[in-house]
């Protein structure tokens, strides 16, 4: 069975001991925005849409409806789109967008289904469901087609077989689309970057139904939109092209620190990631409690003896033993399934689909800030962290490779950002309000201490001038690209570059 990083968190802690019509979810943000101009009252004919897909045209009525409506956050559950198009090509997403486009009703694009508050899988509206398009094809210069519904781990197990790698995340079930378009933190971003600066062309299907290639030499105002504007801005991504890398032996890192230590381990670990080789990635776990405790989880691109060094510098700087230590030599793939939490699963295991029944889903609230250049005072972040048992407050390294380019350089602002913070805590429907609240303030908590921005990828609800915090000072020029490309809002939702409060969008 596989299993996303939080999941891998608590394995690998007890480990290391031992060595719609339906509601919107209460995490969404107001209503859909108003109807886009010329919009038809009529609904759209989806029998015409059958005709061209059969049976991968799902409705209320037909069987698998049930699960084929479904995203990865069990909390979106009530949200009821009003079909769902297994889409296998770009001429069926156009077909989808010809029918659909015009009446009024909200049109979002799937990849991996992970989007925090169910923005892919909108009440009432067409789901055009990507994973029908999940090959993976390397060139023999390196260049990688990959079509836009594959998951992370279909990805690095196809690149694999070829000895090339891309910088991506953690969560083997988490889409590549959706990843790449709002930036693409990972586990080898310090050495080869976000997996949006590897992106060497995208190939999409605008609101008018027209197919487009953005690249260095074609559309290139949206080709910029595209590394880190954020999913379903802009059209709908079928297929791209990666610049990959060749992949060398990793060694993976993981430390469990005594209970109590986060200040010194905390203070240390900032200081250590802004100073480390590009070759070193690093995340330092903290868990909420009475007090709270953190581990330190990395990936070091090289043999074991480099790895040993760099965390003997981690250990001294500390001054604190950790319980538990492990660094351990992998090929790409075996550090990539380590990292997702699936190690001794298949490839197939670590990425079951919840339509067969297969996937344990889960109910979560996540937000994020973004660190630095700066280092926050991690005595504070503990503080915040104290008796909040069940929050985890994750920060994911920047730097290296992430900073060779500038804030404007790609819609992805954080160039200079010493750290992304997620603060993540399971929830069910019954506690989803009071675990928001003590989420929010965490996030708010960290804020005051300089953590300001926020990752698209962790879309929030919640977020105070959430436009800015995402897209920095890239918001204007994103919503001008959104106009452009979608005038009548074919594809706006509440949190849409042009939804945005302060700059040229709708609500501005």
């Amino acid at each position: 069975m596989g299993m996303d990083r939080r999941r891998f968190l608590t394995v690998a802690a007890v480990a290391a001991a031992g060595v719609a019509t339906g509601a919107r979810s209460a995490g969404a943000v107001g209503a859909f925005p108003a109807r886009a101009r010329g919009w038809r009252a009529a609904p759209p004919d989806w029998q015409a849409l059958r005709r061209r897909l059969g049976d991968r045209l799902v409705l209320p009525a037909d069987p698998g409806y049930g699960t084929a409506r479904l995203g990865f956050n069990e909390l979106n559950d009530g949200q009821l789109p009003a079909a769902v198009a297994k889409c296998l090509s770009a001429d069926d997403v156009r077909a989808c967008l010809d029918v659909a486009r015009g009446h009024g009703i909200p049109i979002a694009a799937r990849s991996g289904g992970h989007s925090y508050l169910g923005y892919s899988i909108p009440a009432t509206g067409l789901v055009i469901d990507l994973r029908g398009m999940a090959d993976v094809k390397v060139h023999r210069d390196g260049t990688a087609e990959v079509g836009a519904g594959a998951r992370l781990i279909e990805v690095y197990a196809g690149l694999a077989a070829a000895g090339r790698l891309l910088p991506a995340g953690s969560c083997p079930t988490v889409g590549v689309g959706g990843l790449t378009l709002g930036g693409g933190i990972g586990v080898l971003a310090r050495k080869y970057g976000l997996t949006c600066d590897r992106l060497g062309a995208a190939q999409l299907v605008t609101a008018d139904s027209a197919l487009h290639t953005a690249s260095p030499g074609r559309n290139e105002n949206l080709y910029w939109a595209l590394r880190g504007g954020g999913g379903g801005n802009f059209g709908v991504v079928t297929r791209f092209t990666f610049d990959t890398a060749p992949a060398p032996g990793l060694t993976v890192i993981s430390l469990a620190f005594p209970a109590g230590s986060v200040p010194q381990v905390l203070g240390a670990w900032q200081e250590w990631v802004a100073r480390a080789p590009e070759e070193l990635w690093a995340s330092c776990q903290i868990a909420g409690g009475s007090p709270p405790s953190c581990r330190v989880v990395g990936c070091w691109v090289g043999d074991p003896d480099g790895a040993n060094q760099q965390v003997d510098r981690l250990v001294k700087a500390a001054g604190t033993t950790p319980t538990s230590r492990t660094v351990a030599p992998k090929d790409y793939l075996a550090a990539m399934k380590y990292m997702a939490g699936c190690s001794k699963d298949t490839v197939a295991q670590c990425h079951p689909t919840w339509e067969g029944g297969r996937l344990t889903r889960t109910g979560f609230v996540a937000v994020s800030r973004m660190l630095g250049p700066q280092p926050i005072d991690p005595a504070k972040v503990t503080d915040l962290m104290t008796g909040h048992t069940g929050i985890d407050l994750l920060l994911d390294s920047l730097g290296g490779a992430v900073g060779d380019l500038g804030p404007g350089d790609t819609a992805f602002p954080h160039r200079n950002s010493l750290a992304s913070a997620q603060v993540y805590a399971s929830a069910t429907p019954a506690t989803e309000a009071r675990v928001k609240a003590a989420v929010d303030a965490v996030r708010d908590g960290l804020a005051g201490l300089g953590a300001h921005g926020a990752y698209v990828n962790y879309i929030d609800a919640t977020l105070p001038d959430w436009g800015r915090a995402y897209y920095g000072e890239n918001l204007p020029r994103l919503q001008l690209i959104a106009h452009r490309y979608d005038p009548d809002g074919v594809f706006a939702f509440p949190q849409s570059v042009t939804a945005a409060p302060g700059g040229f969008g709708r609500a501005a």
